[in-house]
């Protein structure tokens, strides 16, 4: 294998990794800093839109500016975090494009999906969605869905302790 093979495999690990990553990171901010201390931008998520932005995109904005970050400074300081932002960058499309348009139809081209992993995605995130409140809600990935039976038995629970 000629080093600039490996080279391009180490940078395709590096942003395959970096969205995995990214999965695990966004789980736990959705569900501890946007339903926690975050509540206060990501609540107009949860609520009926008034137009095309809401005050939740902010996190959008925030978070690829985390990756340009990586891209400009980080990536001076050790050059193989330039790929990490560009997994960042993936992660953040793939974000957009699954969740805002094929989940909340942000996008009038995507259709709804009739089966398998996609329909989960978008039942998953309904189900999310069922609670409008902080607390109680399920599903907090954004490309990774549990079994939509155990998201319901998940809610029932939450919904029969309060």
């Amino acid at each position: 294998m000629g080093a600039m093979q490996a080279s391009w495999l180490s940078a395709l690990a590096i942003i395959v990794l970096t969205v995995v990553a990214m999965e695990l990171i966004a789980f736990a901010v959705h569900k501890y800093v946007m339903h926690g201390l975050g509540w206060g931008w990501h609540r107009s998520h949860h609520e009926p839109g008034t137009g095309w932005f809401e005050k939740n995109d902010l996190y959008a904005i925030l978070f690829g500016g985390l990756s340009l970050l990586f891209f400009s400074v980080a990536a001076t300081a050790w050059p193989p975090l330039w790929w990490v932002g560009a997994g960042m960058a993936v992660y953040g499309l793939l974000y957009t494009f699954v969740h805002d348009g094929l989940v909340h139809r942000r996008f009038p081209f995507v259709s709804t999906p009739r089966g398998g992993y996609l329909k989960r995605l978008v039942q998953a995130h309904r189900l999310h969605h069922a609670v409008k409140d902080r607390t109680g809600a399920v599903s907090f990935g954004f490309l990774y869905a549990p079994p939509i039976r155990t998201l319901k038995r998940e809610l029932q629970q939450a919904q029969e302790r309060e």
